[in-house]
């Protein structure tokens, strides 16, 4: 009893605010204005539609992600933190023994600090400076999901060190490095580092300036740039001894004696453009190893391999003033075949899409035709809602 009236009289000893749509539940300011909390939730709901060659439509209906966020700043503005929790059963999947048999809620846990005038160290779990496509907040998305070249190349969440640093080359050139040291293993994971560490830089370029409203991670031309901005990135990432088929994702490349170990490097090299409503986004992923075929002890193989290869990733679109977008994309996937046994695929995508309050509150719906070479070709039909609070 006397812990309930101690919440309750820590509750009202804050200042609580609410905020305008989209900008989150409510804010929470201490009393003395020494911390902050920002409280936000969203969710998306999508329905889709399969076909393939010969076969009658799969269907399928489901929360595809449900999140809460708490962010804010700790003591001073400039040591801020990040807690998101992914609430649906995808947000969670991937549970293993390397997770402690436990489902994966956290997403980010991050701290950043701010100890110099334009560098931030920022220390937890969060997403790496990877493809562009990837650190756009799946919220922000142009098309309802994100493209094949993502799913097959992304280096997505670990746990490490992120250093940020940003000058300026002229009054509107701007220039941002950032630099990662990571466990390598992903997101969650309990059993420590297996393998080595991995290392992640990554370059960007914004000749004429920064975007409205950082719409440089952000899909379609929401704000309608009054002069067109530009934004070129290149990453390279290298995973010392990486014992995962995709660097720090896929599965454990698992032997008779424990996981086999091999040297992973990934490139990307990124674009955004916008102007007046119009948009593109260019990716282009390469993925390589020392050995890419994963051996026991003997030299005998154990059947896992890196998935290397190469991606190619166009999309644009125009935002018509009425908040309606058309959208396009174009996804090349070339992995190697004599290693990983698969075929070149082409995917072509066109997407409508209604902005109500922008990407706090839309609708989106996309049609997808997927061709494989010497496989089953399919027609995917997705239409998804999406809310933030």
């Amino acid at each position: 009893m006397v812990a309930f009236f101690a919440i309750i009289n820590s509750i009202y000893s804050q200042e609580i605010k609410s905020q305008k749509f989209g900008k989150g539940i409510f804010n929470i300011v201490g009393q003395d204005s020494s911390w902050t909390m920002k409280v936000g939730l969203r969710m998306q709901l999508l329905g889709t539609s399969v076909w393939e060659d010969g076969e009658s439509a799969q269907t399928s209906f489901l929360v595809r992600r449900s999140r809460l966020k708490f962010d804010g700043f700790a003591f001073s503005p400039k040591l801020k933190y990040k807690i998101e929790l992914g609430l649906s059963n995808r947000d969670m999947s991937g549970t293993s023994s390397f997770t402690s048999n436990s489902p994966r809620y956290i997403m980010d846990a991050v701290v950043k600090w701010n100890f110099a005038k334009n560098i931030e160290l920022w220390a937890g779990q969060t997403k790496l400076p990877g493809n562009r496509e990837r650190v756009i907040s799946s919220g922000d998305l142009q098309l309802v999901d994100r493209s094949l070249v993502n799913s097959r190349f992304n280096i997505d969440r670990d746990i490490g060190l992120q250093l940020r640093h940003h000058f300026n080359l002229t009054n509107t050139f701007i220039v941002r490095d950032i630099f990662a040291l990571s466990q390598g293993e992903g997101r969650n994971v309990t059993t420590g580092n297996l393998g080595g560490y991995q290392y992640t830089a990554r370059l960007e370029l914004l000749p004429f300036g920064e975007f409205s409203s950082k719409g440089d991670y952000a899909g379609g031309d929401l704000k309608r740039e009054n002069a067109p901005k530009l934004a070129i990135g290149a990453t390279y990432d290298f995973n010392n001894n990486a014992v995962r088929t995709r660097s720090n994702m896929g599965s454990y490349m698992a032997t008779t004696e424990g996981f086999y170990e091999t040297d992973i490097s990934t490139v990307f090299i990124d674009a955004m453009f916008k102007y007046k409503g119009i948009s593109f986004m260019a990716e282009y992923a390469n993925r390589d190893a020392e050995d890419p075929l994963a051996k026991n002890a003997d030299g005998s193989l154990t059947g896992d391999a890196v998935q290397i290869g190469n991606g190619l990733n166009l999309q644009g679109g125009y935002l018509f003033k009425s908040n309606w977008e058309l959208s396009a994309r174009y996804t090349n996937i070339s992995l190697d075949e004599i290693v990983t046994g698969k075929n070149p695929e082409n995917q072509y995508t066109f997407g409508v899409s209604k902005y109500i309050a922008g990407h706090k509150l839309k609708l989106q719906s996309d049609i997808s035709y997927l061709d494989v070479a010497g496989g089953n070709n399919e027609i995917m039909c997705r239409l998804q809602f999406d809310i933030h609070f």
